[in-house]
């Protein structure tokens, strides 16, 4: 298979690397910036290509779109147009995400929004756990996922990059991201609550912290805690349970279960992975990522987050805005 990368930022050129991993070495690479494209031409020995009307009309069998948020559904319209397979990056809200759902379901075409979160080490063994009722009935959690936005990006300025704007502000992008697996594990939430704001010293005009109460249909409650101020970088669960506590911090690579009944805690080591220079993530999530979506294209085994999926989502972030405008609970 032969596939186009649009986009040689930090995720495209992850996204050759799990290609590379998962044995797909015929990778075309697209980027208008002269210095990203001579990058990956030396260090992952690829073709890149500078003009977009070339590199659309190239024979490929799928499209991972790796651009800034508000560009993807663009990208994924175009490809649709092609009949090409494609994958975006987490998203943003965009009045055409009901134009492009429509399409696919048109067409039956294999285009997918990343879920990168649901494979995580981390996320797979609580969702192992509470479903084999490790603590019970989970009833309410506290998590904090933040990390310095100076620190995303270091051999570049956060200010260069799509981070930095109101629309695609940091903050706002890993909202919905962090939302996409609390939804798939907890279900849908039926009420929210937020307060947001510029609180830090960052030079860009962008929200630094949100702060989410969430009611899920279930009658869980959960608080959720998105920052780019955090120094150092933590992502951390605390779920309580009618029978017990269960813990995943991702900078120890642990999940902790307490259970009630042996009044005692254990330790699940779940290994620090394979982290690339200049990146705080492992590669393993994003290479089975990746091995999902070509899957998916090969119809082996379904996506298990569609856009329809992610506009509930997104709806999530536009709901917990209007909350934050309003005062009032949405």
């Amino acid at each position: 298979m032969k596939i186009l990368i649009v986009g040689l930022g930090s995720m495209g050129k992850r996204r050759i690397r799990c290609l590379h991993r998962l044995g797909i070495t015929t990778v075309i690479g697209y980027d208008p910036r002269p210095d990203r494209r001579a990058e990956v031409e030396a260090t992952y020995k690829i073709e890149c290509l500078d003009d977009w009307e070339k590199a659309s009309a190239v024979d490929v069998g799928a499209w991972i779109i790796s651009t800034p948020p508000d560009t993807h559904v663009d990208y994924a319209l175009q490809a649709v147009d092609r009949g090409i397979p494609f994958f975006t990056e987490a998203n943003v809200t965009d009045p055409r995400m009901p134009e492009l759902i429509r399409r696919l379901d048109e067409t039956g075409l294999v285009g997918v929004p990343s879920c990168t979160m649901v494979h995580f080490a981390g996320v797979r063994e609580l969702r192992r756990l509470i479903g084999e009722g490790a603590i019970g009935r989970p009833l309410a959690f506290t998590y904090q996922s933040g990390q310095y936005l100076p620190d995303w990006h270091p051999w570049e300025s956060y200010k260069d990059f799509y981070v930095s704007k109101r629309e695609t502000g940091a903050c706002r992008e890993i909202v919905p991201f962090e939302l996409i697996w609390l939804v798939d594990l907890f279900g849908p939430v039926n009420a929210v609550s937020c307060m947001k704001g510029k609180l830090g010293d960052l030079d860009c005009d962008i929200d630094d912290v949100y702060q989410l109460l969430l009611r899920f249909g279930t009658g869980m409650i959960g608080h959720l805690m998105i920052d780019v101020v955090a120094r150092p970088a933590v992502r951390l669960i605390r779920i309580n349970g009618t029978e017990g506590t269960l813990e995943w911090d991702h900078t120890a690579n642990t999940v902790r279960l307490f259970r009630a009944e042996a009044g005692a805690w254990s330790v699940i080591d779940l290994g620090a992975g394979t982290v690339e220079d200049g990146y705080i993530h492992p590669e393993e999530p994003y290479i089975r990522e990746m091995d999902d979506f070509l899957a998916a294209i090969r119809r082996e085994r379904p996506w298990p987050h569609g856009f329809r999926d992610d506009e509930a989502v997104l709806d999530l972030l536009v709901r917990a805005e209007d909350s934050d405008r309003k005062g009032l609970p949405c």
